[in-house]
């Protein structure tokens, strides 16, 4: 039973299109609108009050008893003939739905029009003529899927005759093979859910060829019943598409197999032969001087692959030639009349061929790799789609030629370094290999020279990697200018190069490494500048110090190592007992790394005592690594160490969170801790990064500038960065003060010293060893401290273990001191107790070292 509605007659209503017609319960009807009295040919009050089956035809089923309209009758629709009061007839579609209004039921028809029996001929007619002269195949089944209809493009399709199809089943029209069971399920199942579906179907052709087909399936139902009367099949031949897209698919796999590109060449070239019968193909390179070279002709004669090889290309040079040399497709129709073939055309005629289509095949630069080309035996395009197909070659051709280009790209990167033209490590590696291989032949000595350029980083720091770019291009052309016939020099990475030397021992390679230290230490200019850079060399010696090339090039990278460490500018040859000093740093780095990682570090805190009163001046905090295996590790023994292997920023960031976050616990215990120092290593004065640290880590801890003093030594002056003096400035001006630690030890200036924005200075404790005794330290020590007095700067000795020590500088105006004398280093805990005894005044009786 259809759902009741509450409707009302409007005047959209009466001038709605479709005929309406209103009816009560007892099927009389009450309201007709304009369009329905011109379907019945009545007016308005001739069918008013008439009941409906009077009105409506037989079509339509009425209970004889009561004269209105079956109730199942709702909701569906009928066609309907009317009779017109002139005789005529008119056909309609009428739809039935029960409504109501004014508080009582009723039926409304909503009537509309159909073509009559000679207007829906033409219609048909027009169907039939569009079925017959599409080029998409037409297919109609009944509902048992039995074919009852098949136009001419489905005929010529399949390779079928008018009416040869008629009465099989659809599904006899499917190819079999794999997945043909899912496929037929797939079809049914759409085809039950009543509604169109796209589907690409491989049919079987009359002579049992297989046809791929793009089709639109669309089940047709009965308007009385819902029931399904027809199934319509539209479909587009994708023959050609589906084997273009094989082809590509088998292309790809090759590239993907890393399969040859002559031989990924060649297949496309005999796939597109078996896709157009009587086509040959070729594929001709383009060389890097503009000459044709023949990538794959499997099917033309032998005596046109010689002609074409070598050949340059040009603006008459076939259709191959020119293509290549106009960058556009060239299609000649007539090689027997075009001049382009005017010279090669004895080439090709011979074999039938009559025309050729040539299409250039670019790379992603725009440069023409090769040519893919059709020769035809007949006139070309006989088939539009092979359009496509060339198309789509050219474009696999580009492809396959990008995959070799870059592959020998590759080749390249693998053995040469880019940046200088130099060999690379591994490439380094393979050249020392034959270098030994002779020398132990010829039983001669052989050298190599591991170089590496000092302060480096310094450069692409500051003037940019640009520049530092442009360095290293200058020192490999300088090397190789140095080389004798038969050495070779290769970049192992970053700032680092490999000499190999042959016929040569140690008196000759000390001679060689002096003179490429001097050589290299000349003047590059770099942005107005005039950049002296000097080198390191290590030097290992076959077979004294290696029968391997990768032993020798480390034994040398061990000897650089140690000449940079010692003094840079210097060469320095393999020991054994340099190897096994490196193996110790090595393992002892690898501690070091695991033991930040863990937070084994700890800081302890000494405290600085103010030598005219006693108050406490400050702390400072020393960093102390006590290793389970290594035992404990001196602060300057892994401080370098950090400092060689790269990650002592690590330990500064550490330390200055550490501290901080300490002198905030002490703020809130109350310990009235002026200041706390904290060392920085002067490689942390290369970048601006630190600054950022100090500064957000007073933030965080809510502390004052003036809370954290941050000690350098005497190597942020000799620092050849220039970056240092502006960070040490940019530290100061967080209000943060900065003591130089170890004064007088180092070759500083005092003019480096004046431009520096040091409060502090603090006497090294080698000073305090003997100045009770030795004029001359007591002389140094007493410059110190008027030295840091006319700068206005605060003086700290450093070391102090007795009375006298402390009673002597006190009188030479130094402000404060901190050693044993005062107190050790001591734990974060303990500094509040040794704060709270007076006896730190005075000092521990016999304290000593």
């Amino acid at each position: 039973m259809g759902k009741t509605i509450t409707v009302l007659p409007s005047a959209a209503t009466s001038r709605a299109a479709d005929a309406m017609v209103f009816m009560d319960e007892n099927g009389i009807v009450t309201f007709v609108n304009a369009a329905a009295e011109r379907l019945w040919g009545l007016s308005a009050p001739a069918m008013i009050g008439r009941d409906a089956r009077v009105v409506f035809p037989a079509g339509l089923r009425f209970d004889p008893a009561r004269l209105w309209i079956v109730e199942d009758m709702v909701g569906t629709d009928r066609q309907v003939v009317i009779a017109h009061p002139d005789g005529s007839n008119a056909f309609a579609l009428v739809r039935v739905a029960q409504v109501q209004h004014a508080g009582k039921s009723g039926y409304a028809a909503v009537v509309q029009r159909l073509p009559g029996p000679a207007g829906a001929a033409g219609h048909m007619g027009i169907l039939s003529l569009v079925a017959e002269k599409t080029d998409r195949g037409v297919v109609v089944t009944d509902a048992q899927r039995r074919i009852v209809y098949t136009n001419r493009a489905f005929q010529e399709m399949l390779g079928y005759a008018e009416g040869e199809a008629d009465g099989r089943p659809l599904s006899d029209l499917l190819a079999s093979g794999k997945g043909a069971a899912e496929l037929a399920a797939r079809i049914d199942h759409g085809i039950q859910h009543r509604v169109p579906f796209p589907e690409d179907i491989p049919l079987r052709g009359a002579s049992g060829n297989e046809v791929w087909v793009s089709a639109i399936v669309t089940p047709v139902l009965s308007q009385a019943t819902g029931a399904l009367e027809h199934v319509v099949a539209v479909l587009a031949d994708i023959t050609h598409t589906r084997l273009m897209e094989d082809l590509q698919r088998q292309v790809l796999a090759a590239l993907a197999a890393d399969a040859p590109a002559s031989d990924i060449l060649e297949l496309l070239c005999r796939k597109v032969e078996g896709l157009a019968p009587g086509v040959l193909c070729t594929i001709l390179g383009v060389t890097a001087d503009d000459r044709l070279t023949v990538l794959a002709a499997p099917s033309l004669p032998a005596a046109f692959s010689d002609a074409v090889e070598g050949l340059r290309i040009g603006p008459k040079c076939g259709s191959c030639g020119t293509s290549a040399f106009r960058g556009e497709a060239v299609m000649v129709e007539d090689i027997a009349s075009s001049p382009l073939w005017e010279d090669f055309r004895h080439l090709v005629l011979p074999a039938g061929i009559k025309g050729c289509w040539s299409l250039p095949a670019k790379l992603r630069s725009g440069k023409v790799a090769a040519t893919f080309a059709f020769y035809f035996p007949g006139p070309p395009f006989a088939a539009p789609w092979l359009e496509g197909v060339v198309s789509l070659c050219s474009d696999l051709c580009a492809l396959v030629l990008e995959r070799s280009e870059a592959r020998d790209r590759i080749a390249t990167l693998a053995s040469i370094d880019t940046l200088t033209g130099l060999s690379n490590r591994g490439r380094l590696l393979e050249s020392l290999s034959d270098l030994i291989t002779e020398a132990g032949e010829r039983d001669e000595p052989l050298a190599v020279l591991m170089l590496d350029v000092d302060h480096f980083k310094d450069v692409n720091d500051t003037l940019g990697h640009s520049t530092g770019d442009a360095l290293l291009v200058e020192m490999a052309r300088r090397l190789k200018a140095q080389l004798r016939t038969g050495d070779a020099v290769g970049r192992t990475g970053g700032d680092e190069f490999a000499v190999l030397v042959h016929d040569c021992g140690a008196e000759e390679a000390a001679r060689i490494a002096r003179r490429l230290i001097d050589y290299m230490a000349a003047p590059i200019p770099a942005q107005k500048l005039h950049l002296t850079m000097s080198a390191s060399v290590g030097i290992a010696l076959y077979p004294q110090h290696g029968a391997s090339a990768e032993t020798l090039l480390q034994h040398a990278d061990t000897a650089m190592h140690e000449a940079k460490r010692k003094d840079r500018g210097r060469f320095q040859f393999f020991t054994e007992d340099l190897n096994k000093r490196a193996e110790d740093r090595l393992v002892l780095s690898v501690a070091l790394r695991k033991a930040l990682q863990n937070h084994a570090l700890r800081l302890v805190y000494q405290p600085q005592v103010t030598l005219s009163g006693g108050a406490l001046h400050g702390v400072e905090a020393l960093a102390r690594w006590s290793d389970p295996v290594h035992g404990e590790v001196p602060a300057p023994r892994f401080i370098a160490l950090a400092e060689e292997y790269g990650f002592i920023d690590t330990i500064d960031r550490w330390a200055v969170e550490e501290v901080c976050a300490q002198m905030a616990r002490w703020r809130a215990e109350g310990l009235a801790v002026p200041h706390v120092s904290v060392n920085l290593s002067p490689l942390s004065f290369r970048t601006g990064e630190i600054v950022g640290v100090i500064s957000q880590a007073l933030k965080r801890h809510r502390l004052a500038p003036n809370d954290l003093r941050i000690e350098i030594t005497e190597r942020v002056t000799m620092d050849q960065n220039p970056n240092s003096f502006a960070i040490a400035r940019s530290i100061d001006a967080l209000g943060v003060r900065i003591a130089m630690d170890d004064f007088g030890t180092g070759y500083s200036s005092l003019s480096a010293l004046s431009h520096l924005p040091i409060a502090e200075l603090k006497i090294d404790r080698s000073f305090m060893l003997s100045i009770e005794q030795d004029k001359n330290a007591l002389a140094l020590a007493t410059a110190v401290i008027l030295i840091g007095q006319s700068l206005g700067m605060t003086v700290v000795a450093e070391g102090v273990e007795t009375a006298a020590q402390a009673d002597l500088l006190r009188g030479l105006g130094c402000h404060a001191a901190q050693g044993y004398l005062f107190a050790r280093p001591l734990e974060a805990a303990d500094v509040a107790g040794w704060l709270s005894t007076p006896r730190h005044l005075a000092g521990p009786d016999g304290a000593g070292s």
